[in-house]
């Protein structure tokens, strides 16, 4: 669209703002059952699609097709979206039979007059494929669990109540973000969709209109590239009647407010340029909070691979990358800890600081910050082993978005520790996307479990995870994915909003994730009996793009003759 007349803009946003109102119209006409066979006709498009799918993935990002980092691009892009349309199917099933999203789900009351839906795992498959991995959607305080049921299903409760039209922006650094977004929008929403896709993910557009097409021949989504000027004027058209975006703050606010000097104006007098609904997930800085407990040595090596798993896929450019780990000044074995991290982000495989930017932020992270260390022959990885807790580093409120880690220091052990360093998350850290906890089976049974889910319940963020990544909550198909509730816009943090929240939930609050402390098979040692070996995630993985491929394969249609052949590729890993 580069040097388009402003007439042809306007033209150009006219026919989207147009189609997707006739789209909306098409859309209150469909029933739950052709709804969900929209979907399982798009999933079979996403399998038939996928291989092309992770081919032009790996191309913007300047990845070895060889390369076992190419595993993030089938677990991250077609088998996240698969996982999710297979589960939101079981909801609309649900609905057809006239049951609530929930029926069959365990719901329990949690700290804050709060309850939880226990949406990990669910099936067989969940319970083998992510064994030992578990998750919970906790509620607003104050709702029942009968609330929960009678209010679950949004806008596929009255699906021929259609709200109107949504631009969805689509995000330009995981593939599936921008598919995930606009089935929400669709189903969730109940609106009809006009897909903008980021500039980064262009190439992707052909695979897109493929696996839509369901949805593009019914005239309820619509695909499309643009530059600014075009994106800005579909945003503005008065028949579009609401905007979803994935991307950064500065992105938001100049949405919102208008750009520059304009936008400050505006924020400052509160007189916004948008006046239509927005949600948004807008990343911030996730901490990697570390108990100190007594740990083996291959657990200290294990572990130091998982947050180097926080902070290096995808190069770092993920909203929710691990950016300040968190550890005790008085853990006897932090030493031994941080040397084994240095270890982990230096040998792993390697790969492009792709984002845009990221060279440009890389450089702003190492000059705010004193000393800095590159790490493994790799310049752009870089460790910030010094941050000090008591003052406004920028490493606290700058979301680097390539691999960057800081590491700052807390006194403490135990409990104390803990609620040391969830007040430090809350209070200094910016943004409320996620939040990582490592913390020794062990240590948790001295504090109790009735204890450790208080100081849970204090730890504002959208997605907690316990000795697990948070990227496990965004690849949850029933979890909710968004920030923490409560930004307002002039100060929008991590967003506004949720997505996924595959049961339909009406007021979610967070989503709480666990994991075991230990692979298989040494899991069993700590009384777990998880069978999840290393996670294809992992950037150590070696057969992360086998895992990944047969992952989709399986997803598109579960067979208990396809489990060992994922098995085996996960165990060789």
């Amino acid at each position: 669209m580069t040097g388009t007349t402003t007439g042809t803009i306007s033209q150009r946003a006219d026919q989207i703002a147009a189609a997707a109102q006739a789209g909306a119209k098409a859309w209150s006409g469909v029933s739950l059952a052709k709804r969900r066979e929209l979907l399982q006709q798009f999933a079979v498009l996403v399998e038939q699609n996928a291989s092309e799918w992770v081919r032009i993935a790996a191309e913007i990002k300047g990845l070895d097709p060889a390369s076992p980092n190419v595993g993030e691009e089938w677990t991250s892009g077609p088998w996240a979206t698969l996982y999710y349309a297979g589960h939101l199917v079981q909801s609309i099933v649900r609905l057809e039979a006239g049951q609530s999203p929930t029926e069959g789900f365990e719901i329990r009351s949690v700290p804050g007059g709060r309850v939880a839906v226990e949406v990990l795992p669910h099936s067989v498959w969940d319970r083998l494929l992510l064994s030992g991995f578990s998750a919970e959607v906790w509620c607003e305080p104050g709702v029942t669990a009968d609330e929960v049921r009678a209010s679950a299903g949004l806008g596929l409760r009255e699906p021929e109540a259609v709200r109107g039209t949504c631009v969805v922006l689509g995000a330009g650094n995981i593939t599936s973000i921008a598919p995930l977004d606009a089935l929400y929008v669709l189903y969730a929403d109940n609106r009809s969709v006009a897909l903008k896709l980021n500039p980064v993910t262009d190439p992707l557009l052909p695979v897109f209109e493929a696996i839509f097409k369901p949805f593009i021949d019914l005239g309820v989504v619509q695909v499309f590239t643009s530059d600014l000027e075009l994106g800005a004027a579909v945003i503005a058209h008065p028949d579009i009647d609401a905007v979803h975006m994935t991307g950064s703050e500065a992105t938001h606010d100049a949405i919102v407010w208008g750009p520059g000097a304009e936008g400050a104006a505006n924020k400052a007098a509160g007189t916004p340029r948008l006046r239509k609904p927005i949600t948004s997930e807008l990343g911030g800085v996730a901490p990697i909070v570390v108990v100190p407990g007594r740990w083996s040595r291959r657990d200290l090596e294990f572990q130091a691979r998982h947050v180097a798993t926080m902070r290096l896929h995808n190069s770092g450019s993920n909203c929710v990358a691990g950016q300040v780990l968190v550890v005790s000044a008085d853990w006897k074995q932090k030493d031994a800890f941080l040397a084994a991290v240095r270890r982990a982000l230096a040998s792993a495989p390697a790969r492009p600081a792709w984002y845009p930017g990221t060279p440009a932020r890389i450089d702003a992270a190492r000059n705010g910050a004193t000393p800095s260390e590159a790490l493994g022959g790799t310049p752009e990885r870089t460790l910030l082993p010094a941050l000090d807790p008591t003052v406004d580093e920028p490493s606290y409120s700058m979301e680097y978005f390539g691999p960057v880690l800081g590491v700052t220091e807390l006194s403490g052990t135990g409990a104390d520790f803990l609620q040391r360093a969830i007040d430090f998350s809350n209070d200094r850290l910016r943004g409320t996307l996620g939040a990582n906890i490592l913390i020794h089976p062990r240590e948790q049974k001295a504090n109790g479990a009735a204890a450790f889910e208080q100081l849970l319940a204090g730890l504002r963020y959208g997605t907690i995870a316990v000795n697990a990544w948070t990227g496990v909550g965004y690849l949850s198909p029933f979890a909710t994915w968004g920030a923490f509730p409560g930004h307002t816009p002039d100060d929008i943090q991590s967003g506004h909003g949720v997505v996924h929240n595959g049961l339909l939930l009406a007021r979610p609050e967070r989503t709480v994730v666990r994991g075991p402390f230990r692979p298989f098979p040494r899991s069993w040692a700590t009384g777990s009996l998880a069978l999840t070996p290393v996670p294809p995630w992992f950037v150590h993985n070696r057969t992360a793009a086998t895992t990944g491929e047969r992952l989709v394969r399986f997803s598109v249609a579960p067979r208990w003759r396809k489990l060992p052949g994922v098995f085996a590729s996960a165990l060789r890993g």
